[in-house]
């Protein structure tokens, strides 16, 4: 069976198996819109791109690159933006995306990375320890006041009902159960592959690895903290991975629970229209996938947004 993961749009979801992903967008008018494409992996192609650690880095670029598409896609598609043909636009160039990935990611690092590293470094701190510590909780204050910021904003309550109906929908699969609207709604909302949880675990190792690198000058203490990010990302990435092959493991869900709980921040319950929404999703990319729509899928599952 596919491996499959998943994101939440712009009044969609975005599902994903190891050789295709599928797009489906609630239209103004009520009607569901799908799109799919094919994925061109640099893992199936090269051993080196397989080994654990790359893997990962490789894995989130794809996720990256996937995502943001899909977001622009689905964005057309909720605002039906339509050509001087009459046609629906549903690609933005590639320049345009390129563009937003830049501003987005750089956002990001500068958010998450860098400014807490410049507010540790301001405070009176003398030792390694403390310092990649407390430059670790604020790392993570940041990100969680950042979540609960956004999660106020409507339009992104709506996108994290539709995060929520993808976590339930893959649930369902894992599950066995029929991919309906109403039996997918009894799942659970939260996911260990979650993205959400994969960030958290990206602070946490990454105090670990900064302990190595100790208190150096203003300059390489940002170089590093955006230098070392894929290598983290890559160590966060096995711990997913191996989270996803190990979910009946009560010992190993307990350490990974921060995660589960700061799901909660990212999901809302979704209606039974968004759940058909990411229920087409899901039945598109496992036709693709050459997969049973009402089987179960394997653990190993990629890391979903």
């Amino acid at each position: 069976m596919a491996t499959i993961g998943g994101q939440a749009v712009l009044e969609g979801v975005m599902m994903r198996g190891p050789g295709n992903w599928a797009l489906a967008v609630r239209k103004p008018d009520g009607e569901i819109a799908e799109i799919h494409r094919s994925i061109r992996s640099p893992m199936a192609r090269h051993r080196i791109f397989r080994l654990p650690v790359v893997r990962g880095v490789v894995a989130l670029g794809e996720s990256l690159a996937i995502g943001f598409r899909a977001l622009a896609i689905s964005a057309n598609y909720a605002a039906q933006e339509e050509g001087d043909d009459g046609e629906v636009s549903t690609e933005l160039s590639r320049g345009s995306l390129v563009f937003a990935f830049a501003i987005a990611i750089g956002f990001a690092v500068a958010l998450f990375k860098v400014t807490p590293a410049l507010i540790t470094s301001w405070l009176p701190i003398d030792g390694t320890g403390w310092f990649v510590i407390v430059e670790g909780l604020i790392r993570v204050s940041i990100f969680i006041a950042y979540l609960s910021l956004i999660s106020l904003l409507p339009d992104l309550r709506r996108v994290f009902q539709y995060h929520g109906a993808e976590h339930k929908a893959i649930n369902a699969l894992e599950a066995g159960d029929t991919l309906e609207p109403q039996r997918v709604q009894r799942h659970s909302l939260v996911h260990p592959r979650c993205g959400t949880a994969f960030l958290l675990w990206v602070m946490v190792i990454a105090i670990f690895v900064f302990a190595f690198i100790g208190q150096p000058a203003w300059y390489w203490l940002i170089a590093s903290r955006i230098l070392l990010l894929p290598v983290i990302a890559g160590i966060a990435y096995e711990l997913i991975r191996f989270a996803g092959r190990n979910s009946g493991n009560r010992v190993l869900m307990t350490l990974l629970a921060p995660g589960l709980w700061l799901q909660r921040l990212t999901t809302r319950e979704p209606s039974l229209e968004q759940l058909e929404v990411s229920i087409r999703a899901l039945r598109e990319v496992l036709r693709l996938e050459g997969g049973d729509t009402d089987a179960p899928a394997e653990r190993r599952v990629e890391v979903m947004a």
